[in-house]
């Protein structure tokens, strides 16, 4: 996903959803992305800092806990989103009044309805036998 999105040194990128940290811890070690996780899980919030604190990443990558539906992405260079289709679907309307031009949006398996992605990209097997797609929206307002 971070491939995918061409994630850049410095840029801000955020994980909805962000569970056990592994796509914000992965940003800022390999992208040296500013990179924060939004996580509504107390106990996953806990551990993910946990393991960012532990690896020296803590200027570098935070959790935030909280509801993703109730958060400001307006600073965002990127949004990485593994969300079912009904929470994209409450997402989207959020993302639309908040993210300025260019901000790319890489959403897992599931594309946000009503949006047209600049590309997408099929895997046939993950390396755990499982076939996923990736979806890259560029805000164009």
């Amino acid at each position: 996903m971070l491939q995918f999105a061409a994630v850049k040194p410095g840029e801000k990128l955020y994980d909805l959803g962000s569970g056990d940290g592994r796509i914000v811890i992965l940003a800022a070690q390999k992208f040296q992305a500013d990179a924060t996780g939004v996580e509504i899980d107390e106990l996953l919030v806990k551990e993910s800092s946990a393991r960012i604190h532990s690896l020296g990443l803590d200027g570098k990558a935070r959790i935030v806990q909280g509801d993703l539906l109730q958060q400001d992405y307006s600073p965002a260079d990127v949004l990485m989103v593994y969300l079912l289709p009904s929470a994209n679907d409450k997402l989207r309307p959020i993302l639309e009044r908040q993210l300025r031009k260019g901000t790319r949006i890489v959403a897992h398996d599931f594309p946000f309805r009503g949006w047209t992605p600049e590309r997408d990209q099929f895997i046939e097997d993950d390396g755990a036998g499982r076939s996923h797609t990736l979806f890259l929206y560029v805000i164009h307002k």
